[in-house]
């Protein structure tokens, strides 16, 4: 029994967002990460570098919201395999930022073209104006938990 009255958690929006990324995440990983021999993390991160070209930890955890230990493992694993390498940083050594090496540069290229078929898969039962709104949604509702995260955290991060 709820203490709670009247609670419904399948209608509460954080564990419903919670839910379908789980669930997308899982059918990403089994199709397309675990032939590369990926984590999810791992592939986060690399998409991040891959898509801006350059990233520091610190940038990946801002982009993705993943928390600092799981990026750092990530990292780690991906510096490991030789797919990211360090860019010379003048100075400090902890602001050199990731770049894909060759080898981290096929592997992203090859899962692109899939993981924009699988969003197309799974948008494909949203009329356009949904897709809009959907996209916009959740775009609102990151800037607002950003917002509501610097307030508790008495500024910005």
């Amino acid at each position: 029994m709820s203490s709670e009255p009247g609670f419904d958690l399948d209608a509460f929006l954080p564990y419903r967002l919670s839910v379908a990324s789980n669930r997308v995440s899982r059918l990403f990983a089994r199709r397309y990460a675990e032939e590369f021999g990926l984590t999810i993390p791992e592939w986060r991160v690399l998409a991040v570098v891959g898509a801006d070209g350059t990233a520091t930890a610190r940038a990946v955890r801002d982009r993705t919201g993943m928390d600092k230990a799981k990026v750092s493992r990530a990292v780690a694993a991906l510096l490991e395999r030789r797919l990211l390498r360090h860019a010379p940083h003048r100075g400090d050594r902890r602001l050199e930022p990731l770049v894909l090496s060759a080898a981290g540069r096929r592997v992203f290229d090859a899962i692109v073209p899939r993981a924009r078929a699988l969003e197309a898969e799974l948008t494909a039962a949203l009329a356009p104006a949904a897709r809009a709104a959907l996209d916009s949604a959740l775009a609102l509702l990151a800037a607002r938990a950003a917002g509501l995260a610097e307030e508790e955290a008495g500024g910005p991060d």
